[in-house]
């Protein structure tokens, strides 16, 4: 089963951890010192928020997936739009280790499709890439995509200092 996923930036973490937690009538499952989510079943969402100096708003949406079979699925389905997709396998990410494929919509809206394999202790690992510092969670096929990597980061169109 998919669960849909929503990733927002914010400026203030626990101000934002209060409006979410009451509006969902749930707390989150994962709080870290920049970062919170909620995995709820009503609505089925994968909801986070996180405070890595990404412009504040939407950063990013995605399809999250329960086996690797559905991810291949997924894959099928982001190749029959004929656009760019960025693969990464492994990636370390929001407290998470996954495989994604990443694309944009006609909007430039960062889309994830994703498996989590396992949970790790860090938020994700910055890199270099290119010559600039890129967070872990920036697809690591940044020459195939064409928009400026100065965009907000977890998609195609990563940010210095952010990550999803």
């Amino acid at each position: 089963m998919k669960r849909l996923h929503v990733h927002v930036s914010v400026v203030d973490l626990d101000d934002s951890i209060r409006f979410y937690s009451t509006m969902f009538a749930a707390q989150p499952t994962v709080v870290k010192s920049d970062y919170a989510k909620w995995m709820l079943d009503d609505p089925r969402v994968n909801f986070a928020i996180s405070q890595r100096g990404a412009k504040p708003g939407l950063n990013h949406l995605g399809v999250q997936v329960e086996s690797t079979v559905e991810l291949k699925g997924m894959h099928e389905r982001l190749e029959k739009l004929e656009r760019e997709i960025v693969t990464e396998e492994g990636a370390a990410c929001c407290y998470a280790k996954s495989d994604k494929y990443w694309a944009e919509d006609p909007q430039g809206i960062a889309w994830e499709t994703f498996h989590t394999l396992d949970t790790i202790p860090v938020f994700g690992k910055d890199t270099a890439t290119m010559g600039e510092e890129v967070c872990g969670c920036t697809p690591k096929e940044r020459t195939t995509v064409s928009v400026p990597s100065t965009e907000a980061c977890c998609g195609p169109t990563a940010k210095e200092g952010s990550c999803c």
